[in-house]
């Protein structure tokens, strides 16, 4: 989100008769093209869904999730200046997730490093989030909790017979 502001002069945003968001200049604003649907489809599976917004504008950001109509699907928000990892600690604080229970999509690299450091899996989404980003984070989430069984062949003891 942080991306939709920057560059605004004007943060004001309305919703046209079309249902579309506009600034104060008449511009259409557009969230990435599934990001919606991610969040729909998120939430119909029972996930829940935190935003961490190091945005100095807490207003603006707050309108434009409410004109995108993503306030029923976001259950934690943290949108104010500061640190990711600030951010996703009061997340942790509310949800009682742990760390390593939470997936962190992200378009800067210095908030995926910081989160990696404390045990958040975290992907880099430099051009915005899609399906094929959000499979590869569950991807790279599930092969971090779950480790393949190591079996000591040498000492299991099994008996296996040689088909003829």
């Amino acid at each position: 989100m942080d991306k939709k502001i920057q560059g605004l002069e004007i943060f004001i945003f309305d919703l046209g008769n079309n249902g579309k968001v506009y600034d104060a200049f008449n511009r259409v604003i557009e969230s990435y093209p599934e990001s919606t649907e991610i969040m729909r489809r998120l939430k119909s599976l029972g996930y829940r869904i935190g935003v961490a917004s190091r945005t100095s504008c807490i207003e603006e950001a707050n309108d434009l999730i409410r004109l995108f109509d993503w306030d029923c699907l976001i259950d934690f928000k943290q949108i104010y200046p500061g640190r990711k990892t600030s951010h996703i600690g009061k997340i942790k604080e509310e949800s009682g997730y742990e760390l390593n229970e939470m997936i962190f999509y992200d378009d800067e690299n210095r908030n995926i490093v910081d989160l990696e450091r404390i045990n958040v899996c975290s992907i880099l989404v430099p051009d915005g989030i899609n399906f094929g980003i959000l499979q590869k984070g569950i991807d790279k989430f599930l092969k971090k909790k779950i480790k393949p069984n190591k079996i000591n062949f040498e000492t299991t003891s099994t008996s296996v017979k040689k088909k003829p």
